[in-house]
């Protein structure tokens, strides 16, 4: 079987912070090579496209910003779809978020309370405060529209360690507000979906190569990929005993040389 699109997670997969992972640059490099589509789907809303470009560009691996969708650039183009032109939006987030909403004409407000909102965006906010959450929660309080951009509970940072991901974040907005969220990233089909589509690849025609069971894993089998874990980030290999079916893999990997 050949395949025509492999896609990558980013965090534990391609890098752990600056780092990137053993034989991710030869792996990319030599897919590129024999002509497959590579493209890179994170449900880390903390960067803009633009900063991915360069990250990856400094570890050797070349890439344009239409090589990336991010959980906030799909909740971007989600709300774009829904006619948010022009609303207002209170953020619980970081640049890539702000960018994102800014980029398609939305008004992002710093104080609810002053200025309303029509929804309230939460990604991951290594700057989290009581005010945020407490600002949050009056916007919700007052008919804005939840919508998280993922809900992962940690995600690999530098030095082998995993720390508090954005699903943290959102968990503390949905325990005040008692609103469950709209979520844009993995396991929801959105912005996979969206990347096929833009590839003009058909599910199974293309791989999905990522380090967690209950996101990579997981949307890549509830759309249809070929779907591959690799034991680089969250996911060790004792975790896979007893999964559910629709999160076994169907192929583990202890390295992307092996991919």
């Amino acid at each position: 079987m050949i395949y025509r699109l492999v896609i990558f997670d980013l965090d534990g997969v391609i890098y752990r912070g600056d780092e990137p992972m053993p034989f991710a640059v030869e792996t990319v490099a030599r897919l590129r090579q024999e002509g497959t589509i590579v493209r890179f789907l994170t449900n880390n809303s903390a960067l803009t496209r633009e900063a991915y470009v360069r990250r990856l560009t400094a570890m050797g691996i070349p890439c344009e910003e239409e090589h990336f969708m991010t959980s906030a650039y799909a909740t971007a183009l989600y709300l774009q779809s829904q006619g948010a032109e022009g609303k207002r939006v209170f953020i619980v987030g970081e640049e890539g978020i702000h960018e994102e909403l800014r980029r398609i004409g939305m008004r992002v407000v710093t104080d609810p309370e002053e200025e309303g909102a029509d929804y309230v965006v939460a990604g991951i906010d290594r700057d989290f405060t009581y005010d945020k959450l407490r600002r949050a929660h009056y916007a919700i309080q007052h008919g804005a529209q939840f919508i998280a951009t993922n809900r992962d509970a940690t995600y690999p940072a530098a030095g082998g360690r995993n720390v508090p991901g954005g699903g943290a974040i959102v968990a503390a907005i949905q325990t005040c507000t008692g609103v469950e969220p709209l979520v844009i990233g993995k396991p929801n089909t959105y912005s996979l979906e969206l990347l096929l589509q833009r590839c003009g690849v058909s599910a199974d025609e293309a791989v999905l190569v990522g380090d967690r069971l209950d996101t990579d894993v997981l949307v890549g089998k509830r759309v249809g990929l070929h779907t591959v874990l690799v034991l680089t980030g969250v996911t060790s290999e004792g975790e896979l005993h007893g999964v559910p079916a629709e999160m076994l893999p169907e192929r583990v990997i202890r390295t992307l040389a092996e991919l």
